[in-house]
């Protein structure tokens, strides 16, 4: 009697591992199938979004550039940037690398192809490759004596966009092209514009036009 109890709840416990163990496999895949997904979205979120290339804007002459777009309504952009900026007060041209952040709070549609964004804004932070210019004021100055980096700007800018979308059965490397315009200053103009009268509009505003290819 003892015998055929114990049988029969061997029995048992192999049909119920063998029930559920469909589950356990299952539940196993898919744990490892979602690590996998996280693991591919984040590496595929530092892949760029787009290209960018603009002229002036305190950047350099030329400055070409990527950059990452995110937000329920891609209203936000992170920028990098490397510009070239030619011979002037120095022997040699110098590179310059830049760090933007944009924002655009409103993206009206004028059709199907084109959109408008009436405002963008944002800050960024430029400085100039090479050992003539520094961010801490040298020896051989007096302390204060200019109070300022000649190497590093903290600027700020407000400007428009128009965005011409390819459509679909058309679009080979580009989904859309962006044209814009900024105008823009930095650190060292605007307390100059409060410090100096004799400064005005055309003297701490610089106008920039620039590009963007989105890719993604």
């Amino acid at each position: 009697m003892i015998l055929k109890w114990l049988n029969f709840n061997r029995k048992i416990c192999i049909v119920f591992v063998l029930s559920i163990s469909p589950f356990i496999v299952s539940t196993a895949q898919n744990g490892y199938d979602v690590r996998v997904e996280k693991y591919n979205s984040t590496w595929q979120k530092l892949i760029p979004r787009y290209m960018k290339m603009q002229y002036a804007g305190g950047m350099g002459f030329l400055s070409l550039g990527t950059g990452w777009d995110y937000g329920k309504n891609k209203q936000w952009e992170t920028d990098v940037f490397m510009g070239y900026l030619p011979k002037f007060s120095t022997d040699n041209s110098k590179i310059t690398f830049t760090l933007r952040q944009n924002f655009m709070p409103w993206n009206t549609k004028l059709n199907d192809k084109f959109s408008f964004e009436p405002l963008a804004t944002g800050l960024y932070v430029n400085t100039i490759l090479g050992d003539d210019f520094w961010v801490h004021e040298p020896d051989r100055y007096p302390k204060g004596y200019y109070g300022f980096s000649t190497k590093m700007r903290f600027n700020i800018y407000a400007g428009q966009r128009i965005t011409y979308n390819i459509p679909h059965d058309k679009r080979s490397i580009a989904k859309s092209f962006t044209f814009y315009y900024e105008i823009s200053s930095n650190d060292l103009y605007l307390v100059n514009a409060f410090t100096d009268s004799y400064w005005g509009p055309k003297n701490y505003l610089r106008l920039s036009f620039g590009i963007k290819m989105q890719i993604l």
